[in-house]
């Protein structure tokens, strides 16, 4: 595999460089243009004032007038997809560089405050594993991602994403393809109501209705001729009487037919490129070749009947325009875009909840090859099958951290050590150690490579609590708050697939006394349930648990230092338990000397 930072470098600068030539070609013919308006206007005044010279010579200076406009027209085309490729590349190399924050898709629609592990693991707003990840420019793919991230997938679904992301990773040219498909238009199409209406039930009469009143708008149309011809009008008033009663006999049925086209003519353009693209490329698995042939039915492909589409919806969209009104009665204008938006759903519409579904999978596993491509070090992880919970990652590292400040870990979880708790103090490290191994874990569960040196693990549920704060406006304490979420977290075991819990100072808003006896509750019952994690503290008396939890459990911290008056962290990970705390050096550092 060619170097990803040298492919990208040089590609970027291919880009740039056919950019600037169609820029300069740009600057060229705006220029001439000026030039033929300015012999056009010349030419117009020598032929009126003097008439020096026939009013024919004026078509020369028109005609290369309209031939620099066209090639005018590409040229600007041929510029935007070349700094659309190079901005593509750029993205890329961000990415690589670790520059990559706030550039994206930040994936905030996703969001849900409930769920058990989102928000603590930062999957989605600015700066999220969403927004380095995303590349996707339908939201199907957008959709799709999101739920591979906030819903761990089977083991079976794992193994067979892995091989298709394996397969996709090289094919650099494909997502380049992707990538200058025109402007982004993602929040112009709602897939949900979009398939909503294609599958909902026929709403116009039979098509021969159809033809009947295409008929009846003809003769409208050729009365209006015949009445401006010299002739009577009274079979122009009749047709259109009898265009009035169509209209109040169809107008509502009409547009409740086109009601839920949630898109635009853009957007369903996009769609059909997206999956022409995908229907050109020569895939290698099956299960890639069946995307593919998913995209062809009887009647055609799917780009075709989606381009078809934006047509119809292009003038459905047209409606309020002043010709359209005007079009209404001699033409039936809406009744017969319904007829056509009904024609296409008899054909097409049964297809088109597999045809987003296609598309929204494959820009998913793009977005994974795009990350497995820019981040060649980053292996697959080996997915256990079967009980008991296992997780073993060696030299683990966030991926949303700069690799040049990130410090690697190793965790190991399994049977014989369900639990570690970690002690140290204030900012030593402890909940980004939870959010290593929570973010790493969704990255494996999805199908996608880990931030580490290897890692293996059977599939798991995942639920956090690592961010709680109270709320004025419920009435709630942080600690309730907190107990809330750990419930949450207990209501996302299940019989099918153990537990990986991650708490972040647990039951930290209550006496030590009651916390201490609390949290070995807790982890007594999950631990008993088969369940694995990790839970932090920098309340010492809850490190005694360890010595109750006999074979299950193990102490280990993180250090520190006070230097020169500046407080230092290393971030590795020890064995037992921590012997100081950093709180009173912190306090004299920041001028709080209570001595």
């Amino acid at each position: 595999m060619a170097n990803p930072l040298e492919e990208y470098t040089k590609r970027l600068a291919a880009h740039q460089k056919v950019r600037d030539f169609y820029e300069r070609r740009h600057i060229r013919i705006g220029k001439a243009k000026l030039l033929a308006v300015v012999i056009g206007v010349v030419l117009l005044w020598l032929v009126l004032s003097y008439k020096a010279v026939s009013a024919w010579w004026l078509v020369l200076p028109g005609a290369a007038y309209a031939a620099l406009a066209t090639l005018h027209e590409f040229t600007l085309r041929a510029r935007a997809r070349a700094e659309r490729a190079a901005a593509y590349y750029r993205g890329g190399l961000a990415r690589m560089e670790d520059r990559w924050m706030g550039s994206g898709q930040t994936g905030e629609r996703f969001r849900t405050p409930k769920h058990v592990y989102a928000d603590d693991l930062d999957l989605f707003g600015r700066g999220s594993l969403f927004e380095l990840l995303c590349t996707a420019r339908l939201p199907m793919g957008q959709d799709q991602l999101a739920a591979w991230l906030k819903f761990p997938s089977p083991r079976a679904e794992v193994l067979d994403r892995q091989k298709l992301v394996s397969e996709l990773r090289d094919r650099l040219d494909l997502r380049e393809d992707l990538a200058i498909l025109g402007e982004s238009v993602q929040s112009r199409i709602e897939p949900a109501p979009l398939i909503a209406w294609a599958e909902k039930p026929r709403a116009m009469p039979p098509s021969p209705v159809w033809g009947a009143l295409a008929l009846v708008a003809f003769c409208s149309v050729a009365g209006i001729g015949y009445y401006f011809a010299g002739g009577v009008a009274w079979p122009v008033l009749g047709i259109f009487l009898s265009e009035l009663i169509v209209l109040l006999w169809l107008y509502r049925r009409a547009k409740e037919a086109i009601a839920g086209l949630e898109c635009n003519a853009e957007g369903l353009q996009l769609f059909s490129h997206v999956l022409e693209r995908i229907e050109r490329e020569g895939f290698s698995s099956p299960r890639l070749r069946a995307f593919a042939a998913d995209l062809r039915t009887r009647e055609g492909s799917a780009s075709r009947a989606l381009a078809k589409l934006a047509r119809v919806v292009y003038w459905i969209d047209s409606r309020d325009n002043l010709l359209a009104r005007l079009a209404e009665l001699p033409l039936l204008y809406t009744v017969q875009i319904a007829f056509l938006a009904e024609a296409w759903r008899k054909k097409s519409g049964a297809h088109l909840r597999r045809w987003a579904e296609v598309a929204g999978e494959v820009e998913a596993l793009l977005s994974l090859a795009s990350y497995s491509y820019e981040h060649p070090n980053d292996p697959f992880p080996e997915l256990l099958d079967g009980a008991p919970a296992l997780f073993e990652g060696e030299e683990l590292g966030h991926p949303l951290i700069p690799e040049s400040a990130s410090v690697r870990n190793s965790v190991r979880l399994g049977p014989s050590n369900q639990l570690l708790l970690v002690s140290g103090s204030n900012m030593s490290g402890k909940s980004t150690l939870l959010r290593v191994v929570g973010i790493n874990a969704v990255l494996a569960l999805s199908g996608a490579p880990v931030r580490a040196k290897s890692l293996r693990l059977t599939p798991l549920n995942i639920g956090t609590r690592i961010r709680s704060t109270d709320s004025l406006q419920e009435g709630r304490s942080s600690f309730f708050t907190e107990i809330l979420q750990i419930r949450e977290v207990f209501q996302s075991m299940n019989g099918a697939r153990p537990l990986l819990f991650l708490f972040d100072e647990l039951l930290e808003g209550t006496n030590s006394k009651d916390r201490r006896i609390g949290a070995e509750s807790l982890l007594r019952s999950l631990l008993a349930r088969g369940a694995i994690g990790i839970v932090t503290t920098h309340d010492l008396a809850l490190t005694e648990i360890v010595g109750h939890l006999t074979g299950r459990a193990r102490n280990v911290h993180f250090e520190d230092e006070v230097s020169g008056g500046e407080m230092r962290f290393d971030y590795k990970l020890r064995d037992g338990v921590v012997t100081k705390s950093n709180a009173l050096a912190l306090m004299k550092i920041v001028g709080l000397d209570a001595g």
